[in-house]
């Protein structure tokens, strides 16, 4: 019997799936995309589970597991890494061979092939300061493509495959950082520690002991507004210029939450579904909550700052079945 797809998402929520299908080389990955989309049904593919909030109901949905595995040398500091890898052994596999570039995305959840998805990025990291390419299989044409950097068209937590971009990336490939300082592996191994540390103390590394942990991680983007527009916010609010010209400015989604009468640890009534005890950036679920009460907060958050403020927080997850 397919299992229900809250065992298979950080914050465990999703109801069972008309079909769930694991697929562990790149060839089947493949194979088993054009059988779905040859079908007609409703589909989605699947990585680790960590950046999605799929709908208690999806009865409908053939889900397509991306499984496989693999990390080779291509070049110079040059590595190709199949989709279905967990991201942070591909951290640590870079920090034990002295590649430098990933350390600071240590410790984020979810699988390779989604990274290029979200562009992910953390501590003046992210993906594309370091991605070369990755195959992609097109769902509209059903052809195999090689997309450079500059065809998936990465900006702040967005990519080309968030806007319409439709398909499944089978590899990745990513330029690292070498030939660097002989004391490299100490420094690349400290700040992957400092990082993890930091993480964990935000709730933002995933633990079956810590119900904090289980959530989506940052549930809202930082807002990006005009300079102008920033000037209306408290003195206080964190803001960070994005551009040259400083006419763009990034704000802490976290600080607008708090600032708007969302404490942590806030849940609705009885709802599962509460606001992390350690960051007011994530939703979590205490046990048993159900995607529809995580929706429910999510949207509450949402109002709450958009009526203190006047800014729409967008949500990082993507929301399937709903």
């Amino acid at each position: 019997m397919t299992k229900p797809l809250s065992e298979l998402t950080t914050i465990r929520v999703g109801g069972t799936p008309a079909s769930l299908t694991e697929v562990f080389t790149r060839d089947a990955i493949i194979d088993e995309c054009q059988r779905i989309w040859a079908s007609g049904e409703e589909w989605f593919v699947l990585g680790g589970g960590s950046n999605v909030v799929i709908a208690d109901e999806v009865s409908n949905l053939h889900i397509i597991r991306v499984a496989n595995k693999g990390i080779e040398k291509t070049g110079h500091g040059s590595i190709r890494v199949q989709a279905g890898e967990n991201w942070d052994d591909l951290v640590r596999y870079t920090v034990d061979h002295h590649l430098g570039g990933l350390e600071s995305l240590s410790g984020i959840p979810g699988t390779v092939g989604a990274a290029p998805v979200q562009n992910i990025g953390a501590y003046g990291t992210e993906l594309a300061d370091v991605f070369v390419r990755c195959e992609f299989l097109d769902y509209l044409s059903g052809e195999v493509q090689i997309l450079e950097k500059a065809d998936c068209a990465f900006g702040y937590r967005d990519s080309i495959f968030k806007r319409g971009k439709v398909g499944v990336i089978t590899w990745v490939e990513l330029q690292m950082l070498v030939d660097l300082p002989a004391a490299s592996g100490e420094l690349l191994n400290r700040r992957r520690d400092e990082v993890l540390d930091l993480r964990a103390s935000k709730g933002m590394v995933l633990s079956e002991d810590d119900l904090d942990t289980h959530s989506c991680g940052s549930f809202f983007t930082n807002p990006i507004v005009t300079a102008t527009f920033a000037r209306t916010l408290p003195e206080d609010a964190p803001r960070w210029h994005v551009d040259e010209d400083g006419d763009r400015v990034k704000l802490s989604a976290a600080w607008l939450i708090e600032h708007s009468g969302i404490t942590k640890g806030l849940a609705l009534g009885a709802a599962k579904a509460a606001v992390s005890n350690k960051h007011a950036l994530a939703i979590t679920n205490r046990g048993g909550a159900t995607a529809a009460q995580i929706g429910e907060l999510a949207r509450f958050i949402q109002e709450r700052v958009a009526a203190t403020f006047g800014i729409n927080l967008v949500p990082e997850p993507s929301f399937v079945g709903f």
